[in-house]
């Protein structure tokens, strides 16, 4: 390839994820519904954002500066036209750590380093390999992270000053050790108001915001009766300036680590909450690469505002289309009232008390949580039950990464138990139906043949060698071969293992229906070579037929036919 032909489809490639005309149009086909689902989605937003920068330790401006960049620069770039992106739960508890160790500047460089991985990940086309996440890991993740934002918002429910320490399970339980000690009713009681305002109302009329009414209502009240609560404190009344003066040198080989971790996750919400916005609708597909560029891109300019690491967000998404939305104008305006609410009423959303939006966060947590598709996970298999348990279990214990990491080697591992199962060795009779009666008993006390279906490969190829190895003193054995779907290297050298021990027992092997993918892997052991050379490799299982016949024949097993002076030996 010239070095023209190879910029020109690098230049292809990149075009492909930048924004279409075709993105244009749709945004004018029907604006005054993306509008109004646009508006209904800032209202749910609003308190979201705010308690999510809150909870990530970098405070409700950055939340809200979040929602708007990088909820604007993805609804431009990305891959959905019904996606709505921001600051999220799972992104905060991968924050909360770092903010712990490394301070602001870290998460902001962690953020836009992250970026950067997300636009390379595009770049090489890499967005389709998350249908390859089993359902169990799916799950077993979103319930661990429920319980982790869950556990997160003890203290401010409790009306405590977060206690030190890395385990969010270590600061809850010292965050009640507080409050059992000094108890502090106001803060919970408007948490648990908030929270039970949500779920209820959340039953009794879905279509209705009931997260910013509730919050409204509590900070109302917390003003009238001025009840002694922590509040989020005062927010800017316009984006900060963009600055680079927050990135750490020195620090960015460290950080580059926790960088790849906020990508991962970033990506996997990203496209599943794509996917999930396309199950919700009939005519609507996403473009998986151009979802990862656009969320790229997103992380990479939302530091420079002061913003957090941000990802699709699945709650907003859905709540996008259950608006109606049918375009990015949507998500868009979403972003835009976000920044005009930042702009006119910063001055009063400073007085939002800390325990209403850890409220907002509890009910959230719980509203995550699918209990019927648990239900239907833990009836399913065993296995994935336990896949799906684990995988919650790393989720609280350690951390996001690792806990995916867990629950994909886990479920690779069911799965190829259960393909190396599937694998059947399977003795099968000889037809010689156009053969004499006494012939046909010959033959079928002299010839055994048996069919192979299925993968063979290195998770079943050491059972079937125990299995081929048993096989009874015959004179001839025939491998049907047209079945085996796969082999790989270690099924080809098993495969060679067992003809030498069945030759070494004076069986003669025989092989018919050996497909190109099976030869291929056949010729490097050098056992197809070596049974074509004996002529030992047919077409069909017929043909196999008579040439083993022409064996015993020819070795005085059976009588020679009649009119036959020589038979070829096989």
């Amino acid at each position: 390839m010239t070095v023209a032909a190879a910029v020109a489809s690098g230049w292809a490639n990149v075009r492909g994820l930048l924004p279409a005309r075709a993105d244009v149009v749709a945004m004018g086909r029907q604006p005054r519904r993306d509008l109004l689902a646009g508006l209904t989605v800032a209202v749910v937003a609003l308190p979201l954002a705010l308690g999510f920068g809150v909870s990530s330790g970098m405070g409700a401006a950055a939340g809200l500066a979040t929602a708007i960049v990088a909820g604007l620069l993805a609804a431009l770039f990305g891959g959905s036209n019904l996606q709505v992106s921001g600051p999220t739960g799972a992104m905060t508890v991968v924050l909360v750590p770092i903010v712990h160790r490394f301070g602001p500047g870290g998460v902001l460089t962690v953020g836009l380093l992250a970026g950067v991985v997300l636009v390379m990940l595009a770049v090489a086309r890499a967005g389709q390999f998350v249908r390859y996440v089993p359902m169990p890991v799916v799950e077993g993740f979103t319930l661990g992270i429920a319980a982790v934002i869950l556990l997160q918002q003890v203290p401010a429910a409790l009306g405590v000053t977060p206690p030190h320490g890395d385990k969010v399970t270590v600061v809850a339980w010292r965050a009640v050790l507080v409050f059992v000690h000094h108890p502090h009713w106001p803060a919970i009681g408007l948490a648990v108001g908030v929270a039970a305002l949500m779920l209820l109302g959340a039953r009794w009329r879905p279509g209705i915001p009931f997260s910013l009414l509730a919050v409204v209502a509590a900070t109302g009240i917390a003003q009238v009766t001025h009840l002694d609560v922590a509040r989020i404190g005062t927010l800017p009344a316009t984006l900060p300036v963009p600055s680079l003066g927050f990135l750490h040198p020195d620090a960015v080989p460290a950080l580059f680590t926790a960088a790849l971790a906020v990508a991962a996750l970033a990506a996997l919400e990203s496209l599943l909450s794509a996917t999930v916005a396309d199950g919700m609708t009939v005519d609507q597909r996403h473009d998986p690469d151009r979802e990862l560029f656009g969320q790229g891109l997103a992380n990479l300019v939302t530091p420079l505002f002061g913003g957090v690491p941000a990802t699709a967000a699945i709650a907003r998404t859905a709540v996008n289309v259950r608006s109606g939305a049918r375009s990015r104008l949507a998500a868009i305006t979403h972003a835009v009232t976000l920044l005009v609410i930042m702009l006119v009423a910063a001055p009063l959303v400073s007085h939002i008390p800390l325990a209403a939006l850890a409220g907002v966060l509890l009910a959230t947590a719980i509203r995550m949580v699918e209990v019927g598709s648990l239900f239907v996970l833990a009836r399913a298999t065993r296995s994935d039950a336990l896949i799906l348990v684990l995988t919650a279990v790393a989720t609280l214990a350690l951390d996001l990464i690792a806990a995916v990491g867990i629950g994909l080697a886990l479920a690779c591992l069911a799965a190829i138990r259960k393909i190396s199962r599937s694998v059947r060795l399977e003795q099968v009779a000889v037809d010689v139906a156009d053969h004499h009666v006494a012939e046909q008993a010959l033959l079928a006390e002299h010839i055994v043949a048996y069919r192979i279906d299925g993968p063979l490969f290195f998770a079943a190829a050491h059972r079937f060698l125990l299995e081929l190895s048993e096989v009874a003193d015959v004179r001839v054995l025939i491998l049907r071969m047209s079945r085996v779907s796969v082999i790989d290297a270690t099924g080809a050298m098993v495969l060679r293992d067992a003809v030498d021990r069945l030759e070494k027992r004076g069986i003669t092997v025989l092989m018919s229906g050996v497909t190109p993918p099976i030869e291929k892997a056949l010729e490097a052991t050098g056992i197809l070579g070596h049974l074509r050379t004996n002529g030992r490799i047919h077409a069909d299982t017929p043909q196999a037929i008579n040439a083993a016949r022409s064996h015993l024949h020819h070795t005085g097993v059976l009588p020679a036919p009649r009119g036959s002076a020589t038979l070829d030996a096989v």
